[in-house]
């Protein structure tokens, strides 16, 4: 069997490869909007279920804590899935996506590793979420011979969620002052 291959023709294929990438960014981004809507009003009824623990804040009541610990958990999800979106915005072309997208692949699933209890429908949509830009990430690196380094993806996923981690919990010490939010969550 004699296979013909040409330059012209395997240019074309990589195009018609790079093509298909387009819409399936565009789902995903559509995808990633739906699942921030859906969590941010979540975390609007939340903070406003919670705006009488301000005054009232009970450290011993396991309820005051947990409703503070929900809503920390939906600012944190919502402050990745941000930081998220900007990187997709990053992306310029078939080149970038194997630079910009590893490392949201990896917080995409730790949210919704934590979102699995509280939201199921939005940590199911996150899990679909992670499969197609995972897909994409291997599709780029396909027709750019991109390679992975894991271990800096890794770590760069991993600094991110500490940034956003102290970022959200001053956020929300500052909003329930009557907290002393680092014993409450270290016991």
């Amino acid at each position: 069997m004699l296979i013909k291959c040409n330059v012209a023709t395997l240019e074309y294929a990589n195009i018609s490869h790079s093509v298909t990438l387009v819409p399936r960014l565009e789902y995903s981004a559509n995808l990633l909007d739906d699942i921030v809507e859906i969590l941010e009003k979540k975390r609007h009824d939340l903070k406003k279920s919670n705006r009488s623990l301000v005054a009232n804040f009970d450290e011993t009541d396991n309820t005051h804590l947990k409703a503070i610990e929900l809503e920390r958990t939906m600012a944190f999800s919502l402050e990745i899935l941000s930081q998220i979106k900007k990187r997709t915005k990053k992306i310029s072309g078939v080149n970038s996506i194997p630079k910009v997208l590893p490392a949201a692949i990896s917080l995409i699933r730790t949210i919704s590793a934590q979102l699995f209890d509280i939201v199921p429908n939005c940590s199911q949509k996150l899990s679909e979420l992670s499969v197609h830009l995972g897909s994409i990430v291997l599709d780029s690196a396909a027709l750019t011979t991109a390679r992975f380094d894991f271990s800096q993806s890794n770590e760069e996923s991993s600094t991110l969620l500490n940034e956003v981690k102290l970022m959200v919990d001053s956020k929300i010490s500052k909003q329930y002052p009557k907290l002393n939010f680092f014993k409450a969550y270290n016991t």
